[in-house]
């Protein structure tokens, strides 16, 4: 059996808020309404506006597919002090 480093990175889950919408289900503000809507989950959640990623795919059938990330930095030391962090 291996022992485990006890400096082990803390590996986040990485957080996504998405969607896609087909032609005539969305029109520029309402998708301007849900890109604000989703980035602001994502900050309720802690995360810095420097860390989200905001990503809108048009398609040429005029369909949109909207992604909203937020990747967790690893932090190295003490996982238990991380919120729903988990020991390795």
């Amino acid at each position: 059996m291996r022992k485990r480093n006890a400096m082990s990175l803390y590996q986040p889950e990485p957080v996504e808020i998405s969607t896609r919408m087909r032609p005539g289900e969305w029109t520029e503000e309402s998708l301007a309404e849900l890109v604000t809507t989703y980035q602001a989950r994502v900050a309720e959640m802690g995360a810095p506006a420097a860390e989200v990623a905001t990503d809108i795919e048009r398609n040429d059938d005029g369909s949109v597919k909207v992604v909203v990330s937020w990747t967790k930095p690893a932090i190295a030391g003490d996982e238990d002090s991380v919120p729903g962090g988990q020991p390795l």
